[in-house]
């Protein structure tokens, strides 16, 4: 959570935001130009379930994961460095619970020069970047594995919005309108089981929007089990 780095914190930790178009200013992960504005402050209280239920599963089903798939996490590790020597982790500054930045961890499945604050899907031919086990890595989500962890310690849940990168201005933003940002970030969410990076920004807003307006047990096991059905 960066907390022996605190020029690494996030100055909007807690407050809620509106994006400013300007033309002038560097272009951000969205692919905009323009700065986040503060509206106010966060006043967003969490629910029984989101404070104690839900954090009792997330430890049990990560601690599971992480126990189970060892044999699994490791062989991807060796095979990813007999590919392309280098970082078997891929760390990456991202948006937490009420905006606090926190490092994600995955399997790197691009080559050592592509870049870490963009958007895959923004880059100039991609392809380019992944490697062969990356591409096999992403189809199946098993890049994703190392985050049993980021889940364990608290970072994250396994059902939520998944968690923008500290530069996407413009979906932190329109994630704002429906206190999606307030929550913890997930493994997996409502958006990713209805069409993940094919959705338009505001499209995966509003759908987290809706995982947070009806969050609670039955809601995310429809997220999990939807999950794995996407991924068959």
């Amino acid at each position: 959570m960066y907390e022996d780095q605190p020029e690494q914190k996030n100055p909007l930790e807690g407050k809620t935001v509106v994006f400013i178009e300007n033309t002038m200013e560097k272009e951000n992960a969205d692919g905009m130009r323009g700065h986040l504005d503060v509206t106010g402050v966060s006043e967003y209280s969490p629910s029984w379930y989101e404070k104690y239920a839900k954090r009792v599963i997330d430890i049990l089903l990560s601690f599971g994961g992480l126990v189970i798939l060892s044999p699994l996490m490791g062989l991807i590790a060796l095979v990813i460095k007999a590919e392309d020597p280098g970082t078997v982790l891929f760390t990456q500054k991202r948006i937490g619970q009420n905006k606090q930045y926190f490092e994600l961890h995955k399997f790197r499945s691009m080559k050592m020069d592509a870049s870490h604050d963009i958007p895959t899907h923004m880059l100039n031919n991609p392809e380019q970047y992944l490697t062969k086990t990356g591409r096999f890595l992403r189809k199946y989500s098993l890049d994703e594995l190392p985050q049993l962890w980021d889940i364990f310690i608290g970072n994250m849940s396994v059902v939520g919005p998944r968690p923008a990168l500290w530069n996407q201005d413009v979906l932190i933003s329109e994630r704002d309108k429906y206190h999606a940002n307030n929550v913890k970030p997930g493994l997996t969410g409502l958006a990713q089981i209805n069409g993940r990076d094919k959705l338009e920004i505001p499209d995966k807003a509003k759908l987290d929007g809706i995982y947070c307006q009806n969050i609670g047990l039955i809601m995310d096991m429809k997220v999990f089990f939807g999950s794995f059905r996407m991924i068959i």
